[in-house]
This record gives C-alpha cells, sequence and structure tokens, in this order.
C-alpha cells in the first residue's frame, strides 16, 4: 500500500512540474490575453487547476482545505476572467500556490490517500480516488495552456 501511495503523490508532483514549466514560458502579460477562440486565459487556467483540486477533496472528506478567499468567485466552474476583480491574484502568485500544492497535499493525506468516505460524483470513496481524477484535470487544462500558447504564437505571427 505505501509504494502505490508514493507513486501517487509522485505523480501529482511531476505532472504539475510539467504544468508549471509550461506556464512559467508565458509573459505576465501573456497569461491575460484570451485568445480568440478561447473561453479563459492561461491565469484562470491556473487558479482553476489549484482550486479543483481542493474543491474535490473537499466534497469527499467534508473538510475545509486551503483555498484563499475568493477562488470560487473567480476560478471556479462556470467563471471566466470576467469575474476577476482588482483582487484576483496575479499570475506570479498562482505559480507560488501551485508550486507548494502538492506538498501540502502529501502532508495532509498522505496517510489517508485510501480512507473510505460516502462515495461522490463517479463513484469516488478515497482521496487516492479524488486525486487520480484531478491529476487528469490538470493533464487537461494543461493542454488547454499549450493550445493558448500556440493561438497566441500565431496571433503574434499574423500581425508581422
Amino acid at each position: 500500500m505505501k509504494k502505490r501511495q508514493e507513486i501517487l503523490l509522485g505523480q501529482l508532483k511531476t505532472y504539475r512540474t510539467e504544468l508549471l514549466q509550461v506556464a512559467k514560458s508565458f509573459t505576465q502579460e501573456e497569461t491575460d490575453i484570451i485568445p480568440h477562440g478561447f473561453r479563459n486565459n492561461v491565469r484562470w487556467n491556473l487558479g482553476h487547476v489549484f482550486l479543483d483540486q481542493y474543491l474535490w477533496i473537499q466534497a469527499l472528506s467534508k473538510e475545509e482545505p486551503p483555498i484563499p478567499d475568493g477562488f470560487k468567485e473567480w476560478f471556479g466552474f462556470g467563471t471566466t476572467p470576467a469575474d476577476f476583480t482588482e483582487k484576483t491574484p496575479a499570475y506570479t502568485d498562482l505559480i507560488t500556490f501551485l508550486e507548494a500544492q502538492p506538498d501540502q497535499i502529501s502532508e495532509m493525506y498522505r496517510d489517508r490517500l485510501d480512507e473510505e468516505y460516502p462515495a461522490i460524483d463517479m463513484g469516488m470513496q478515497t482521496i487516492e480516488q479524488v486525486l487520480i481524477r484531478t491529476i487528469f484535470h490538470e493533464g487537461m487544462h494543461l493542454q488547454a495552456i499549450i493550445s493558448i500558447k500556440k493561438a497566441l504564437k500565431n496571433q503574434a505571427a499574423q500581425t508581422k
């Protein structure tokens, strides 16, 4: 069992590192651009990934995760950058939150990954199952961010 936990928590860190590598390839200004055909920008995607992981854990465990004030209103399901305010975290702040999150989750839940709770959406009953789902979800947003990068590059090439 211990080995499975270490593998999952290692994957959580590895996939987050991949997301952060791509995210750090943007300028701060680029993270706020919504290319034609997209609903959100990079900054929204980063905040959403951070929030989503904790919301699913909260839905299962009923424990209050360390979600900063305002995140649900700025980055929750159905929100867009139009919901941002002057208090919405900057791109660099989101990078800091995302860098710290895998270790926070590991510290909080490492010894409880297989603890069973009443089932929630998709039949998930353990933190382990939630993390598998949120890692998949993070990959979807990584692809969205990569697509935004390509769209910005294409837009820049067209204006030359």
